[in-house]
């Protein structure tokens, strides 16, 4: 569904404020401050506060499905869909810095039933990409292991970058894509 040009500005400063204050403590007042509308046209907009959390939520769980499936879908080898999944995640988090915050930090505060729909989509990415690292193992492309300790290891090596790269830092995307898929793939041992 397309979204208006209001709308969206909403959202994007929406994904601004909750990286800054958090969810719990961005109010809507402060939102139509930063869009210039009053309280009551900003609800003209939008419903709640809470319904900005989802959209900015499920929009980038949507982001990471379809790369999914796209990358699930190819003939590639186990080990360069797993190459492909976490250069995903890097280029997710590297171009959406504050849904990537929202996306990772503050889905906690959804109210149910969004939040457990949100826990299972979570749980169902976690399924698919720890399926392609058995299935890499399976193939001997990648040694024995625990695959949910792999798993958790890939998402916590990933989960700091939208916090630490903005462009400043002087690193490029694809610099940092190549340094963690080496970090990943090969390892800190010299061979």
């Amino acid at each position: 569904m397309a979204v208006s040009p209001t709308k969206k500005r909403i959202l994007d400063e929406a994904s601004k404020l909750f990286q800054e204050n958090g969810y719990l403590a961005a109010s809507m007042r402060d939102l139509a401050k930063r869009v210039g509308l009053q309280v009551s046209s900003l609800y003209s907009h939008v419903g709640s506060k809470e319904e900005l959390l989802q959209k900015i939520c499920f929009d980038s769980a949507r982001v990471y499905l379809e790369g999914m499936k796209t990358i699930e879908e190819t003939d590639a080898s186990p080990s360069e869909k797993v190459r492909q999944l976490i250069a995903l995640h890097i280029q997710i988090a590297t171009t959406d810095v504050t849904s990537m915050t929202i996306f990772s930090d503050e889905w906690r505060h959804l109210s149910e039933p969004y939040l457990q729909e949100f826990r299972i989509i979570r749980r169902d990415y976690e399924r698919r990409f720890g399926r392609m690292l058995q299935q890499g193992v399976d193939a001997g492309e990648f040694a024995e292991m625990n695959v949910t300790i792999c798993l958790l290891t890939i998402f916590t090596s990933l989960r700091w970058l939208h916090r630490w790269y903005p462009e400043k830092r002087g690193i490029s995307v694809k610099s940092l894509e190549t340094e963690i898929l080496r970090f990943l793939f090969e390892g800190l041992k010299k061979h």
